[in-house]
C-alpha cells in the first residue's frame, strides 16, 4: 500500500498522468503486529465477480460450480483440450455483460462517459502496477468497483513477487484483462485510452526505477514478509536467511521489468520501449492460451 501511495503521488505530479486524471484508490491499513490490524472500510464496493455473477442472473445464464468443476481441465491436460474447452465451452456460456452494468449503474451519457473512463483508467494504471509488483490472484472477488464513479479497486495483496507462478496451476497472465473487461472499454477495447493509460504509467514507474526500488527491496528482504510468503523460511532466523536465492531473485525480476525486460529468461536481451512493453503485455493477457491455462476459480471466462 505505499507502495502504490507513492505511485499515486507520482501520478498526480505527472503533467500527462494529470491531465488524463490517472490515481490509484488506496485505503488505510494499520498493522498491529503480524495477525492483527485495521483496514478502511470502503463504502458502496461490488467485486467484479458479483457483479457479472449477478448480470447472468438477470438473463438467466448462471452456471453452476457443479457445472463449472466438470469443465475444469486438469493442469496435465494438453493446451489443445484446455484451449478447445475455453473457446467451445465456457466463452459461449459466459458473454460480455459488464458494459450493461455501466449502463445500468450510470444512466445519464454524462455519468456513464465518465464512469467509464474511470473504469478504464484505474484499470490500466493497476495493471501496470500488479505488473511490476509481480501481483497475481486477481480473481474476480480481488478486483472491486465504485458503484458512484466505476473506479476499479483492488485488494488482497499477499500475492506478491510472482507467487502465483508457484500455484497447482501456475499463473501466467501478468494481470487480469478478460474479454468481460475488454468489451466494457467501448468499441476501441484496449486500443486508444487504456493503452495510453498503460503507456503512460510504465513510464512512470521506469522513470522512478531508483526511488521504487529503494522502497521495494527492504520490503523484500524482510524476513518475515518473505517467510509468510514462501511458506518455506526456517524457524530458526538466520543470516543465510537473507542471501536466500530466491530473495535475490524477486528482487532482480522486478529490476528487470522496470528496465523493459519482458521475460524471465531475456535477462540479457535488449530491453523494451515503453510501448513495446506494454503491447507484449497486453498480448500475454489477452492470449487465449495463457487464458485456457488458468485455474477454472480464477474466472478467466467472466
Amino acid at each position: 500500500m505505499e507502495f502504490n501511495g507513492l505511485m499515486k503521488r507520482y501520478l498526480h505530479q505527472d503533467a500527462s498522468a494529470r491531465q488524463r486524471r490517472l490515481h490509484i484508490r488506496t485505503y488505510a491499513v494499520l498493522p498491529f503486529n503480524e495477525e492483527c490490524g485495521l483496514l478502511e472500510w470502503l463504502p458502496n464496493l461490488n467485486s467484479y465477480r458479483g457483479i457479472c455473477i449477478a448480470l447472468y442472473m438477470q438473463r438467466g445464464q448462471v452456471m453452476s460450480g457443479r457445472q463449472l468443476q466438470q469443465l475444469a481441465v486438469p493442469q496435465t491436460e494438453l493446451m489443445e483440450r484446455k484451449r478447445e474447452v475455453f473457446l467451445n465451452q465456457l466463452l459461449p456460456a459466459h458473454p460480455p455483460v459488464f458494459q450493461d452494468w455501466l449502463l445500468q449503474r450510470f444512466s445519464t451519457p454524462h455519468s456513464w462517459y465518465e464512469a467509464r473512463n474511470s473504469y478504464i483508467r484505474t484499470v490500466a494504471v493497476m495493471s501496470m502496477v500488479g505488473y511490476i509488483l509481480g501481483l497475481g490472484d486477481r480473481h474476480g472477488e480481488n478486483i472491486l468497483f465504485d458503484e458512484r464513479n466505476g473506479d476499479a479497486v483492488h485488494v488482497d495483496f499477499n500475492c506478491l513477487f510472482n507467487q502465483g507462478e508457484a500455484f497447482a496451476y501456475p499463473e501466467v497472465v501478468p494481470f487480469r484483462l478478460t474479454h468481460n473487461m475488454i468489451t466494457a472499454m467501448g468499441p476501441l477495447g484496449v486500443e486508444g485510452s487504456f493503452r495510453k493509460c498503460c503507456e503512460i504509467t510504465l513510464r512512470l514507474l521506469r522513470q522512478e526505477t531508483k526511488t521504487l526500488m529503494s522502497m521495494l527491496r527492504p520490503f523484500v528482504y524482510d524476513l518475515g514478509v518473505q517467510s509468510r510468503l514462501t511458506a518455506t523460511a526456517s524457524k530458526s532466523k538466520t543470516g543465510a536467511e537473507l542471501t536466500d536465492p530466491k530473495v535475490t531473485n524477486d528482487v532482480q525480476r522486478i529490476a528487470e521489468r522496470l528496465q523493459g525486460h519482458v521475460k524471465r529468461q531475456q535477462a540479457n536481451s535488449i530491453p523494451l520501449s515503453t510501448e513495446g512493453q506494454v503491447n507484449f503485455l497486453i498480448n500475454e493477457a489477452t492470449k487465449v492460451d495463457n487464458l485456457a491455462a488458468m485455474y477454472i476459480g480464477w474466472g478467466a471466462f467472466l
